[in-house]
């Protein structure tokens, strides 16, 4: 529990065998529930994950969205926390954000890479995608996010019933952002962390998910003006 809140953190995992032990070692201890979707890996990843105490369960169907639709569907706490199973986001950084989400009284926290600080982080090429796919969001959706792909979130469970996340890949990390901003009765807001070097293989294909994810912008906010 953190301050009469019951924490859960959801992990989406695909190989990632060397990236989770550390992630989850350095969990703090006041989460009350790990949550790792197992998106059908084909090395240690659930092994390392069930013996260092998390909540493992299986997507086989590929995809990043499908994995966090997944993991939110058993999530309990009152408050979701989500990270990637590579060690690129920090699992220390918790207690600050949630620090940050509860003194701003936001309902939908964002924890941006941006600026980022460490140089071997993010290459050039994935800093220029990310820069113009947030510019894009933005700008279509009327609020400044400098980090529109980020993969660590802070958020009220209860606002999940509101959303429409219809992503089953890489554009759901857009996506649930989307839907926390436009939302009338949800608070977003967005904060900086600290983003380091991932461990383990590249899974992200930048032009083709880049490419994708703007394609995914553009629909989801002319899908929904005409509706």
């Amino acid at each position: 529990m953190y301050k009469d809140l019951k924490i859960t953190v959801v992990i989406p995992c695909l190989n990632e065998e060397q990236g989770i032990e550390r992630v989850l070692r350095r969990m703090p201890e006041f989460v009350d529930e790990v949550i790792v979707v197992d998106n059908g890996s084909t090395d240690r990843t659930s092994d390392v994950a069930t013996a260092l105490g998390a909540t493992v369960i299986r997507e086989d169907v590929r995809g990043y969205g499908r994995s966090y639709k997944k993991g939110f569907s058993i999530a309990r706490g009152d408050v979701i926390v989500t990270l990637d199973g590579d060690h690129s986001y920090p699992p220390d950084a918790i207690s600050y954000l949630l620090e940050a989400f509860l003194h701003l009284e936001a309902d939908f926290l964002n924890a941006s890479r941006f600026p980022v600080r460490d140089r071997h982080a993010m290459s050039f090429k994935h800093k220029f995608g990310n820069l113009v796919l947030s510019l894009a969001m933005s700008m279509l959706f009327f609020r400044w996010v400098s980090d529109s792909q980020s993969g660590m979130w802070v958020f009220r469970r209860s606002i999940l019933e509101k959303m429409i996340l219809e992503s089953d890949g890489m554009a759901f990390s857009e996506e649930i952002k989307i839907e926390a901003l436009i939302q009338p009765a949800v608070r977003f807001e967005e904060i900086s962390i600290m983003y380091s070097s991932r461990l383990g293989e590249i899974k992200l294909n930048p032009w083709r998910d880049g490419f994708h994810n703007l394609f995914f912008l553009l629909k989801k906010r002319f899908a929904r003006k005409r509706g």
